[in-house]
């Protein structure tokens, strides 16, 4: 699995941690930056992150902002991305096997490192359900393709 990361500069230190349990997982990841944390503007990195996910080069992508939100919205303008802000391990693994998120949002400000390394552990390990979920997905995929039946 390769993952991509990035984060503004209200998410630069949990991203740090993030990258420490990657290294830990031994899961290959490239990080697009900010590199401190001096005030950036996330959009500046979220995209980045989304069109690489979107475009096939990495598996998943991971953005840190303070609260999460900021990211998400703007990596979901990138068709083909699925991003979900989460909070709490059972929401990661929900955004995963149902909704088959691709690209996971955390709020520094919203959760510490302990739970933050539990929800990237959670959300790197679970798989896509399908079934049901797939037909879904698939919808939402419609739905940005202007298709809406």
């Amino acid at each position: 699995m390769r993952v991509i990361i990035g984060s503004d500069h209200g998410g630069f230190h949990l991203k740090q941690e993030i990258r420490n349990l990657l290294e830990e997982m031994g899961i290959a990841y490239e990080d697009v930056g900010c590199d401190c944390p001096e005030s950036v503007d996330y959009p500046d990195y979220a995209l980045p992150v989304a069109e690489r996910v979107a475009k096939g080069e990495f598996d998943r992508g991971i953005l840190v902002c303070g609260t999460g939100i900021g990211m998400s919205i703007a990596a979901n303008k990138v068709k083909g991305i699925r991003c979900a802000v989460v909070s709490d391990e059972f929401s990661a693994r929900m955004s995963r096997e149902h909704n088959d998120a691709n690209v996971l949002a955390l709020g520094e400000r919203v959760v510490g490192p302990g739970l933050a390394r539990e929800i990237v552990r959670v959300w790197l390990t679970t798989d896509f359900a399908g079934g049901r979920h797939g037909r879904r997905v698939a919808k939402i995929g419609a739905i940005e393709d202007g298709d809406r039946e």
